[in-house]
Parts: structure tokens; C-alpha cells; sequence
């Protein structure tokens, strides 16, 4: 885990973090974890990247998950996926109720992904849907087959057969294909509903939460953003402004502050060093960035 900037995960770091009995997985390429209310959860509820894909199957309970500053709700029957890059974090969990939540998770890294017998590139061609809303709740047709798909993968993976390496590649892309037409589906009811001007703003809106999510750390102008979409400044504020109801600045250093905020809690990094990895001219521009933003010091807040 990277304590230089936002915690980074990978595929068996992720595994590690739950009870060996929860999981069955294929080296370090893929795993499923059946999971109930655990505390290794407890490390999601800080923001952190996993650097593959995720998808969550709650089967029953209710939480909700951020992703790049935005939450979405995961509630009973839904699928929720994650891209890889994104900053992830369990937001919120109904603590009444918390001992019923039950949920399937599938962990790829992008590597396997990437060798799968499947067009991802097509079937990512609608992602920008999962930008705007990553979880869907599924029918009781589609919960009955994506439920066959989850118990057959389990079984392969837990069996000695032969081959099951070549088995899994092709179940888990027949498995990607349902989900992309359930996910395809759901475009197609979306753009209906959408005006194209809309759309295309929200399209915009999406990708530069992207880009922020990337680069805020070394980049906090508008205008780099501006420049990588091909807009102009003063365009890209209004659309962000339109669509989020928040200025581009804003979304920029809300990135930076919860970048802030994670190093100065979860690490033991001088804040003098916070300042510089966070590219600030000097300690005191930091001191200044953070209390204007936050109301307290960074010492104040790491003290906290």
C-alpha cells in the first residue's frame, strides 16, 4: 500500500484483506470474495485506487459507495462497478442492519481483463454511463442468470479440473457480455430520456472529473483540463458549472483536500512533505490552501 499519495491497491492486496475461507480466486489475476459485514472493510472507508476492476453484487443490505467525490447508494439486488483508476470509497453503511449485508465481490486486474476473449473496447464504448451511475439494480430475470454465472465461477475455480485457467478466460467473458448488455440496455433508456445537448455536457463533465481524478495533484489550472478536453477555459467552466452545480475550481481542490486529508491521517509523512508532494510552493501556501478550505491547520486536522 502506497502511503505517498492516495492508498493504492492491487489484486492481492485486496485478497489479503479478508478471511482466506471468503475467497477463491486463479493466482493473482481474479477472485470472488462472498463476503458479509467485515472489518477488513474498514480500509474502503478511506479513499483509496484499486488498479483493476471491481464489481459488487449486494445481495442483501444497504451501503453507499463514492467514487471521484461522487456517491452512489448499493442497495439489495444491484450491481455496481468500478473502473480502474478510479478513487473509491465506502462512504456510508447502515450500521443497524450492518450484520445483514451480504455481497458478492469479482476482482480482475487489468492485465487479465485485457486478455479475455472479449471486445472490451466495444464493450466499454458505453462506459461513460457507468461515470454517471455505476450501480444498477437488476431484474428478476437478470438476478436469476447473474447468479448461475456467480455459482458456476465459484465452482470452477474451486475444482481441480484441467485447463481452468482457458475454462475461467472464457466464463468470465461470457460473464462481461451479460453485464455489458444489461449495462447497453440501460444507455439505450438513458439516451432516450436525454436531450443530445445535455448529453454531450454530461459527457464533457465526465471526462473532466476523470482527468481530475488523474492529474490534481500536479495540475490545478483550469486550463490544463480545458486543454486536454480541446475547450476552452471559460466553456468547460460553464458546462461544469451547469451540470454539477459546482465550479471547475471547486471540484479541482476537493480533489486536492481529500488527497490532503488521506495523507495527513493515514500516514506519518511530515506535513512540510504533504506541502511538496503535493506540488505547493511552500509549507506556508499549503497551510493557507487547507485552512481556507477546511476551516482548520493541517495539524489541527491531523490531530483530530
Amino acid at each position: 500500500m502506497d502511503v505517498g499519495g492516495l492508498y493504492n491497491i492491487d489484486l492481492e492486496q485486496l485478497r489479503g484483506l479478508f478471511p482466506p475461507s471468503s475467497c477463491v480466486g486463479m493466482e493473482n489475476e481474479f477472485f470472488v470474495i462472498s463476503l458479509k459485514y467485515d472489518k477488513g472493510l474498514g480500509v474502503l472507508r478511506h479513499p483509496c485506487r484499486f488498479d483493476g476492476y471491481l464489481a459488487f453484487f449486494c445481495i442483501s443490505g444497504h451501503l453507499k459507495v463514492t467514487i471521484n467525490l461522487t456517491e452512489f447508494e448499493v442497495s439489495e439486488n444491484s450491481l455496481f462497478i468500478n473502473l480502474p483508476e478510479n478513487i473509491i470509497r465506502i462512504s456510508w453503511v447502515e450500521e443497524a442492519s450492518a450484520n445483514d449485508l451480504d455481497f458478492v465481490v469479482i476482482a480482475l486486474t487489468k492485465d487479465y481483463m485485457s486478455g479475455l476473449k472479449a471486445d472490451m473496447a466495444s464493450l466499454m464504448d458505453e462506459g461513460c454511463i457507468l461515470l454517471d451511475n455505476p450501480g444498477m439494480v437488476l431484474d428478476d430475470r437478470e438476478r436469476l442468470v447473474a447468479g448461475k454465472y456467480l455459482r458456476l465461477v465459484s465452482s470452477v475455480l474451486e475444482s481441480d479440473i484441467h485447463y481452468k485457467k482457458e475454462c475461467m478466460a472464457s466464463l468470465v467473458s461470457s460473464l462481461f457480455y451479460f453485464a455489458g448488455g444489461m449495462v447497453e440496455k440501460r444507455v439505450s433508456r438513458e439516451k432516450a430520456e436525454r436531450q443530445s445537448g445535455r448529453s454531450r455536457d454530461k459527457t464533457i463533465f465526465n471526462r473532466f472529473r476523470e482527468l481530475v481524478a488523474a492529474y490534481h495533484v500536479r495540475e490545478r489550472g483550469v486550463a490544463f483540463y480545458a486543454g486536454e478536453l480541446c475547450l476552452t477555459p471559460k466553456y468547460l467552466s460553464r458546462v461544469v458549472k451547469s451540470v454539477s452545480g459546482r465550479s471547475a475550481p471547486e471540484w479541482i481542490d476537493a480533489f486536492v483536500i481529500m488527497e490532503a486529508k488521506n495523507l495527513l491521517k493515514y500516514s506519518d509523512m511530515p506535513i512540510k512533505e504533504v506541502a511538496a508532494r503535493l506540488n505547493f510552493s511552500d509549507n506556508a501556501a499549503f497551510y493557507k490552501f487547507f485552512k481556507a478550505r477546511t476551516g482548520v491547520t493541517p495539524l489541527k486536522y491531523r490531530r483530530s
